[in-house]
C-alpha cells in the first residue's frame, strides 16, 4: 500500500494565516512529531529556520523547508497575486505538488489565492468549472457534509450537480457510506421551493442517478436525512461560520444563566467541555477531508485564516488522509460516468 512505498508528504504554506509563520510550523512540527507524514514548509528560509530552532527536536523531524521570498496578502486579488508574485509561498508549495515532489497542499492564507494557484497549477478535472469546498459538520451532524461553503458564491443549476457528485464521493471515500443520501438545501421541502437555479438544479438532481432525496430545510441539516446537503458557496460559508461559533456562544449563554451559582457553574462547563467540546467544534472533523478543495487535479487543503498549531496539525492530518483515499482519481472515475450518461 502506499505507506509500505513512503510517507505521504505534505506541502505547506508557512506564511499563510493570520498567525503565520510561528502556529503554522508548531502545527507542523505536531503534525511531524506523529511520524506518518512529511513536512514541506514553504517561506522565506531564514524565517522558518528561526521559527524551527525553537523546537530542540524538530531536526529529527522529517520536516524540510523550500524558499519561497513572497507573501501573498489578504486584501489582494487573487489572480493579479498569483500572476505577479511565482515566488508566493502559496504558488511554491501548490507547484510541489504539480512537479511530484509533494503529495497535497495545506494553507490557511487567503483562499482565493489558494484557489486560484491550484486552479493555475494544478488544473480542474474534466467536467468541472469551478472548485467546491466541502465540510463535515461531525460536531453536531454526524455523517454530514456540507457543500459548497465558499468556492462559488452565484451558482448555475448544473454546479448544483458537480458539489453533489463530490459530496457523494466525498461521503463514500471518507465516511464509507455506501449510497449516500443527498439534499439540496431550500426555502421548503416541496420541489417548488427555492431560487430559480435551485429549482433547476432540483430537477438535474432528480434525475441524476444519485440517492437524492429532495429539498431539505435548515432545520433539517443536523437530522440525519441527507449525508451531503447542497448549496451555494454563499449559502454555505454563512452556515459554516455560523456553525463554527455554536459552541462558544452557547457556553456564553449557560455561563450567564449559572453566574450566580459559582459552585454550578463550573460543573456546568467541566460537563458542556466534555459532551460539547467548543475549542473543538470548528475542526471536530477536518481529519475525515474537511475543507479539501474539490474539483482541482491535486489535494488542496484550505484551513481557516486564524488557526492555531493544533487545527494546522489536523489540517495535515485531513490532507493525508484525503490522499491515501485517493479522492482526486474517485472524482475523476464518477465524473467520467456522468459525462458518458450526458448528465453533466
Amino acid at each position: 500500500m502506499f505507506e509500505a512505498v513512503r510517507k505521504i508528504r505534505i506541502a505547506v504554506d508557512a506564511m499563510g494565516g493570520d498567525y503565520a509563520p510561528g502556529e503554522i510550523v508548531k502545527g507542523a512540527v505536531y503534525a511531524a512529531q506523529k511520524g506518518d507524514v512529511e513536512i514541506i514548509l514553504a517561506g522565506p528560509l531564514s524565517v522558518l529556520e528561526g521559527e524551527l530552532a525553537k523546537y530542540g527536536s524538530s531536526d529529527n523531524l522529517p520536516i524540510r523547508c523550500v524558499e519561497a521570498s513572497e507573501v501573498v496578502k489578504e486584501n489582494e486579488s487573487p489572480a493579479l497575486a498569483i500572476r505577479h508574485k511565482r515566488n508566493s509561498s502559496i504558488v511554491i508549495a501548490t507547484k510541489l505538488v504539480k512537479s511530484g515532489e509533494a503529495d497535497a497542499v495545506v494553507s490557511a492564507g487567503s483562499t482565493g489565492a489558494t484557489a486560484a494557484s491550484a486552479i493555475v497549477y494544478l488544473g480542474m478535472i474534466e467536467g468541472l468549472e469551478r472548485p467546491a469546498i466541502a465540510a463535515s459538520l461531525k460536531g453536531l451532524g454526524p455523517d454530514t457534509i456540507l457543500v459548497d461553503i465558499g468556492g462559488n458564491v452565484d451558482c448555475k443549476p448544473y454546479q448544483f450537480l458537480s458539489f453533489a457528485i463530490a459530496g457523494s464521493v466525498y461521503a463514500k471515500k471518507l465516511f464509507n457510506i455506501a449510497n449516500p443520501t443527498v439534499g439540496l438545501l431550500s426555502t421548503g421541502a416541496e420541489q417548488g421551493k427555492g431560487s430559480e437555479a435551485v429549482r433547476e438544479a432540483y430537477s438535474l438532481l432528480k434525475n441524476s442517478g444519485l440517492n437524492f432525496i429532495g429539498n431539505v430545510e435548515g432545520s433539517d441539516i443536523f437530522s440525519g436525512r441527507a449525508n451531503v446537503v447542497v448549496c451555494d458557496g454563499f449559502v454555505g460559508n454563512v452556515l459554516i461560520k455560523f456553525y463554527e461559533s455554536l459552541g462558544i456562544y452557547a457556553l456564553d449563554v449557560i455561563k450567564r444563566k449559572v453566574k450566580k451559582y459559582p459552585l454550578a457553574g463550573n460543573v456546568a462547563k467541566l460537563l458542556f467541555d466534555r459532551i460539547f467540546p467548543v475549542t473543538k467544534l470548528a475542526y471536530e472533523g477536518e481529519e475525515e477531508g474537511g475543507g479539501i478543495l474539490w474539483g482541482v487535479d491535486g489535494v488542496v487543503r484550505i484551513a481557516h485564516g486564524a488557526c492555531r498549531a493544533p487545527h494546522i496539525a489536523h489540517a495535515i492530518a485531513s490532507a493525508r488522509n484525503t490522499v491515501k483515499a485517493d479522492i482526486v482519481g474517485s472524482l475523476k472515475s464518477e465524473l467520467a460516468k456522468f459525462r458518458a450518461e450526458n448528465k453533466l
